[in-house]
């Protein structure tokens, strides 16, 4: 759908601009006498020469300190611009092992980014449902904060929403890409909607290099600029992760409840299958927590793997996956959280109680998070 959406709004574009080309690669011809081959040699040098960097204005250096700290600033993140690429032999093969080590280091830096965040909001939110009980007296007067009261029971009738996380950091998504196409408009005279297009294919990493920032070789307050498009581009980043991390937790519900209401009746396998889905993805829109009274005898870290995978929300079994390398994933990934994280978590019966359930790599994080929050704060 998307790719037939792109090609009918940019192909007769392209198509365009390939005969206005040709035209003129025939009349510059015909009017300085130069053959088409020839010009075609020429124009291929000339691509050569830009894509090493060169260009007929002048630009900044791209290989001084903090020409390569922009470019090294593009690979562990992944935008990878392309403006910038090693030439030699040497530094090709170097930014394969630095990009290895790099990339990887990135990921668990916006994992951690994404875990803290969500920590964060999830802390806000509750504060602010506590202060709105305490105003409607519906609070005990000895309730406080870390009390057990607050540790077994949490707030009545409160859990943290992934809806209002997401709508929280769609907010700041959107006043932070404001903010810098405001600045970049300024600065490097693009209309405001060319900025808008540059913040998110860079705030997302896709980084198609038709427009990059802080590529001219003076600008007026140069440093200043490029320390606010340093720390622009980096908030960017960290915030779209996680915005994209929530949006793919709320696409899983709608799933899981699409699967729920019209799911295959036409075998029994399928309605089997659709019965074990509703089970194991216990996350749907609008659902209600439906035990209450379970023993805390249960709770404890769930090592099996027919556990693991219970809670880790998957839609679909992973059995056959990891059967050939005898590998639980579920497990694997809560000892990868466990890991960077510094210390195990013990997922209990409370964390499904709440709605949140392990997820995969980045989801899991945030899953545990929220549900940590709305039992532990």
């Amino acid at each position: 759908a998307g790719a037939s959406v792109f090609s009918a709004l940019e192909r007769p574009s392209e198509a365009a601009a390939q005969r206005r080309w040709n035209r003129t690669l025939t009349d510059f011809s015909r009017l300085f006498n130069i053959s088409l081959p020839e010009l075609r040699a020429f124009l291929r040098s000339y691509e050569a020469a830009m894509a090493a960097g060169i260009r007929a204005e002048a630009l900044r250096p791209r290989w001084d300190f903090p020409g390569a700290f922009y470019f090294v600033a593009t690979v562990v993140s992944t935008i990878g611009f392309g403006m910038t690429t090693p030439a030699t032999v040497a530094g090709k093969v170097f930014l394969i092992i630095y990009g290895l080590f790099g990339c990887a280091g990135t990921i668990l830096f916006f994992n951690l980014f994404l875990e803290r965040i969500i920590s964060l909001l999830a802390f806000i939110m509750k504060t602010c449902r506590e202060r709105q009980l305490r105003r409607s007296g519906l609070l005990p007067p000895n309730f406080r904060r870390g009390s057990a009261i607050s540790n077994v029971g949490s707030l009545p009738g409160w859990k943290p929403s992934v809806y209002h996380v997401m709508l929280i950091l769609g907010i700041f998504a959107i006043t932070l890409s404001c903010c810098a196409s405001a600045m970049y408009t300024a600065v490097e005279g693009w209309n405001y909607i060319d900025s808008l297009y540059y913040c998110f294919v860079t705030f997302s990493t896709i980084g198609f290099g038709d427009l990059v920032s802080s590529q001219n070789a003076v600008y007026q307050n140069q440093g200043l600029y490029r320390f606010g498009n340093f720390m622009f581009i980096l908030m960017g980043v960290c915030c779209i992760y996680s915005l994209f991390n929530v949006i793919s937790i709320v696409i899983k519900q709608v799933l899981n409840w699409v699967l729920k209401k019209f799911g295959c009746r036409c075998c029994s396998k399928c309605h089997k299958s659709s019965a074990r889905l509703g089970r194991r993805n216990a996350i749907t829109p609008g659902a209600r927590l439906r035990r209450h009274n379970l023993s805390m005898e249960t709770d404890g870290q769930y090592d099996s793997d027919t556990e693991g995978r219970r809670l880790s929300g998957e839609m679909i079994s992973m059995r056959e996956l990891t059967a050939s390398n005898k590998v639980s994933l579920a497990i694997l990934q809560k000892q990868l959280s466990e890991t960077a994280n510094g210390y195990p978590r013990n997922v209990c019966i409370n964390t499904r109680q709440n709605g949140f359930s392990a997820g995969v790599g980045a989801l899991a994080i945030m899953n545990n998070r929220l549900a940590e929050t709305s039992d532990s704060r």
